[in-house]
């Protein structure tokens, strides 16, 4: 390993029934400071794993995502954080360039990284999922969650600084999983929109979902990553069309479609 590191790092993991990744997520992490877990009450061995690493294993409920990403940040240690979630690893590049940084001056509040997709039986470098950059380090006293449901998002009031070693990412174990993420993601983005009063026009059913997929497979050269290429850009616009008419059935307090 290369570099010294001038203040500690908290690595922080939020799980739920995450026994197939969270060993391999946590092995990855063991140079850090600090390894935290946040449970939901998962009712597979991913607390028991989790414990093999760490003594700091919280167990609570579920209050949505940007809810347990603030409690998780909340509880570490150590002003400066790393966010990963159970399906990802660090690898030893991004790690080194980590532990590289000298976190006790910087002028940065936050660091972004690439993260590279694993999906369909190859690593994905296009189709609007490459880079995919995301903020995972950042310091706690200075950065807060957002977003919408289910899409938080740490937020930076200060300078945010760029690392270049990948994150991985086991994204989908097959087109099922991939189905069911959207489905679910959809119904609690279209919850979240609705609770704020946004509205699914015509628009968003019709030019979206297609403008979604032409710019996921041409402009951003889906078409190079093949077939598994093709199917992200697909089920990347059929999301946005599930999202946005489920939240016209929401605002139109539809029980089913009549004919």
């Amino acid at each position: 390993m290369t570099g010294k590191r001038s203040t500690g790092i908290s690595a922080v993991v939020r799980t739920f029934n995450e026994a197939d990744n969270l060993r391999e997520c946590l092995e990855s992490l063991t140079w850090a400071d600090e390894i935290l877990v946040v449970d939901s009450f998962s009712t597979d061995e991913t607390v028991a794993i989790a414990r093999e690493f760490t003594d700091r294993v919280f167990v609570r409920p579920y209050a949505g995502q940007i809810e347990k990403s603030q409690f998780t940040t909340d509880q570490a240690a150590y002003r400066w954080v790393l966010h990963v979630d159970a399906d990802e690893r660090v690898t030893p590049e991004l790690r080194d360039e980590i532990r590289a940084l000298d976190l006790v001056n910087t002028t940065c509040d936050a660091f972004d990284m690439p993260r590279k997709h694993w999906f369909m039986k190859r690593w994905i470098r296009h189709s609007g999922w490459y880079p995919d950059r995301n903020i995972r380090l950042y310091r706690k006293d200075r950065c807060r969650w957002g977003g919408y449901e289910p899409h938080d998002k740490i937020q930076v009031p200060g300078v945010l600084g760029h690392l270049q070693g990948d994150l991985l990412h086991y994204i989908y174990r097959d087109i099922d999983h991939f189905a069911a993420k959207k489905n679910s993601y959809a119904t609690m983005t279209a919850l979240d929109h609705d609770r704020n009063g946004r509205r699914a026009r015509i628009w968003h059913l019709t030019v979206r979902p297609v403008a979604t997929f032409f710019i996921r497979y041409l402009i951003r050269f889906g078409f190079l990553d093949g077939l598994p290429g093709f199917v992200i850009c697909a089920m990347e616009s059929y999301s946005v069309f599930l999202k946005y008419v489920k939240l016209y059935e929401m605002q139109h307090r539809l029980s089913r479609f009549d004919g």
